[in-house]
């Protein structure tokens, strides 16, 4: 431990943190702008300096250690006003536009000049004149408003290993960019949207569709369905001044219908009807040899980008199933557009998603035309939809809960674990195991794989048999995994794995590109641990259990993997252009 004085006060800390880590510790807060909880610090802004009794001059708290018997003040009226100077130079080289920035309100450009006073210009307007870029259609980047804070390369190149996003140029010139100067399109991007999410103006913004839907709601002609993910009901009420990971299902269905949509259904009966055919396909590979194991989890489109860029050598070992939400989108347009007697092109579906790259999803490939029209219509993000309803002034705290519409709303306590890493796989063992064995599974929970460790491994007895399983999040951690399935396969050694999932982001699903802003460990745990509580208030806990699932086989789809199924619920993989990394 580590002894020292901050502003006066007494604090012991662990050996290696950073004064602004130790200061935070004291409730004292260093304001900064480049640093983020998730990320090493950078030391970019300088907003973040400090001075230290005995010596000259000053230091950044987000990247000095603290030492022994170090006597450190944090703030006094030197500092502030170097830090108010600091602020107004960003504010010179950035636009004036924040009526019309979508992060206006959350912007940390904006609450640290209105936290300074800043009421002037001081200096010149430098603001380059360069271009958006909203050529992927699921994230805009606009370097006009970037800071240079570095974040976002911090997170697309370490994070996740794509190298999507560098700096180019030098000096007053310096901008971000798509590696290469070409458009984000071209580029590895993987549309995650964890450089948005880190952003901290908006500089990195969702690809914005709220107006489109709008329109659609507005269109008489138009039956407008929504569907909304597990990570969402533990997400969007942050936006409303709830604490991280409050669920509050009951009340995104009543805003959904005050907005205008004339049915709710909810994603997690799709996340069932996903472990009905990702579990069998297991139970196939596994059990009889019909297929390549080790069997590797699709529910995640930016990991599906990535494999199909960088691993399309395993393209064999992808389950073929869709995400949860393009299956519900499809019984939509089909069987929900039979039961009530509506022209499948009259239904304007719409789903609502922790994530920008279900924006690109909707669209990848003609499976996702399964129904004879395109199966989700619109997909928005839980960023996206706080937006509508502040739009609408529905006072959202006030709302009172509400069901989702069956037979589509209806899930299980394995569909609403989907969110979060790991859960997934969770949910498929539980049904693997009981399709296997005809017996259900006597303890539902593996906590070996649950957690934020960035690669989890564990083994588990299924009738006799030993299936080994790896769960890993955020595509920096894919490659250890991967390789490790590689190495024994070109040995024709015993697999390492025999069931693999993978999420793209970190923590998956609760950390989604487009998630409320603010994510950091702490707060994807608390959304994780109310997804798990929700899992654990269900009568049913296992996919196979869920009714309305059970009928819509018998009456509609038959037999998973069968034909039928395999219209609707599944989708082919092809290998992309290759980028150097």
């Amino acid at each position: 431990m580590i002894l020292a004085v901050i502003n006066g006060i007494n604090v012991s800390v662990d050996d290696g943190a950073t004064i602004l880590e130790a200061a935070a510790q004291a409730q004292v807060k260093i304001p900064a702008l480049c640093k983020h909880p998730d990320l090493p610090p950078t030391a970019g802004c300088g907003i973040c300096v400090v001075k230290i009794a005995g010596r000259g001059g000053m230091v950044r708290a987000c990247c000095t250690p603290l030492e022994e018997g170090m006597d450190i003040t944090t703030n006094d009226a030197e500092l502030a006003d170097i830090r108010r100077t600091v602020v107004k130079l960003f504010l010179s080289n950035h636009p004036d536009e924040c009526l019309y920035c979508g992060r206006n309100g959350t912007c940390e450009l904006q609450t640290m000049a209105a936290q300074f006073g800043i009421r002037h210009d001081n200096y010149p307007e430098l603001v380059p004149d360069l271009p958006k870029d909203k050529s992927t259609g699921s994230i805009v980047l606009e370097p006009r408003k970037c800071i240079k804070c570095g974040r976002c390369i911090e997170v697309c190149q370490n994070m996740q290993d794509v190298w999507a996003l560098s700096f180019v140029d030098r000096g007053f010139d310096t901008r971000i960019a798509a590696a290469g100067e070409i458009d984000l399109a071209d580029s590895p991007c993987i549309r995650c949207g964890q450089c948005s999410a880190h952003c901290p103006t908006g500089a990195i913004f969702e690809f914005d569709q709220t107006q489109e839907v709008w329109n659609a709601l507005m269109n008489p002609d138009l039956r407008c369905v929504a569907q909304i993910a597990p990570a969402v009901r533990v997400s969007v009420g942050e936006a409303f001044g709830y604490e991280p990971g409050e669920i509050v299902t009951g009340q995104i269905y009543a805003a959904l219908r005050r907005l205008g949509f004339d049915t709710v259904f909810d994603t997690n009966f799709g996340a069932d009807v996903t472990i009905m055919e990702e579990g069998t396909e297991f139970v196939q590979r596994f059990v009889h040899g019909a297929g390549t194991l080790p069997l590797i989890t699709t529910c995640c489109p930016s990991w599906v980008d990535f494999m199909e860029k960088y691993h399309h050598d395993m393209i064999y070992n992808f389950s073929s199933c869709k995400s949860p939400h393009a299956i519900l989108g499809a019984l939509t347009k089909t069987w929900y557009a039979r039961q009530a007697k509506i022209p499948p092109e009259k239904i304007f579906m719409v789903s609502i998603m922790p994530c920008t790259s279900k924006k690109y999803e909707i669209t990848r490939s003609d499976e996702m035309f399964a129904s004879g029209q395109q199966d989700v219509d619109v997909s928005i993000t839980t960023r996206e939809l706080s937006r509508m309803i502040r739009q609408a002034g529905i006072d959202f705290d006030s709302l009172a809960a509400e069901d989702a519409d069956n037979p589509l709303g209806e899930y299980t306590g394995a569909a609403t674990i989907f969110g979060q890493t790991g859960g997934v796989m969770e949910a498929a063992l539980r049904t693997a195991h009981y399709l296997i064995t005809g017996e259900e599974l006597a303890e539902l929970e593996f906590n070996e794989i649950r957690g934020l460790k960035g690669v989890k491994e564990m083994e588990v007895e299924v009738a006799g048999k030993t299936v080994r399983i790896a769960v890993a999040h955020g595509c920096a951690n894919v490659e250890q995994v991967m390789d490790k399935i590689r190495a024994a396969r070109d040995a024709n050694a015993e697999l390492p794995y025999h069931f693999v999932e993978v999420m793209a982001c970190p923590g998956g699903c609760v950390g989604g590109g487009g998630q409320s802003w603010g994510v950091t460990d702490e707060i994807r745990k608390k959304r994780a641990a109310a997804l798990t509580a929700d899992d654990r208030s269900k009568d049913k806990r296992c996919s196979h259990q869920n009714e309305s699932v059970q009928k819509i086989y018998d009456d509609f789809i038959g037999k998973p993997l069968g034909e039928k199924a395999h219209e609707l619920f599944h989708t082919r993989y092809k290998p992309r252009p290759q980028y150097r990394r």
